[in-house]
């Protein structure tokens, strides 16, 4: 069975985050008093707010986090599975600790936990991905590493 729960945000239509996204500029406007045709980018920062679009990826990258710590329920956790503890533990990747992505045909199913989850999670630099790595000093790095992504973008 596929939990939607997580990924459900990852693959939603281009209006919903533009949506989203001038709902979030808006308030950060309102908060700091910046003026409508200031920059939003800087504002954002400011507040240590992701934009939408890595703030989806940041909560999908920690409750994945938090499911390879134990910290979730076992109805998340079965949905994935490192691909050292797979059949395939002769890849190079079994040693990044990266996550087997289960093959969907269908939008919906790329949405899924069990495929977002683990697309998320392989995308992340290996320092994030490391065992023994704490949960704030994950969440520290993560948020670093996506606020990076957004000024190159």
């Amino acid at each position: 069975m596929q939990s939607s729960y997580g990924g459900l945000l990852l693959g939603y239509r281009q209006r919903i985050h533009l949506f989203l996204q001038s709902v979030q500029n808006v308030t950060a406007r309102l908060l700091t008093g910046t003026r409508r045709r200031d920059h939003i980018s800087p504002v954002l920062s400011r507040l240590h707010w992701l934009p939408v679009k890595q703030r989806v990826v940041f909560t999908l990258a920690t409750l994945v986090f938090k499911l390879l710590h134990g910290e979730t329920p076992s109805y998340l956790t079965d949905d994935c599975a490192l691909i050292a503890d797979s059949r395939h533990c002769c890849l190079h990747s079994a040693d990044a600790s990266a996550l087997t992505v289960l093959r969907t045909y269908t939008q919906l199913g790329d949405r899924s936990f069990s495929v977002a989850g683990p697309k998320v999670w392989n995308s992340l630099p290996a320092t994030l991905r490391k065992p023994n790595i704490e949960s704030v000093q994950f969440k520290r790095l993560l948020k670093a590493f996506l606020f990076g992504k957004t000024a190159a973008h």
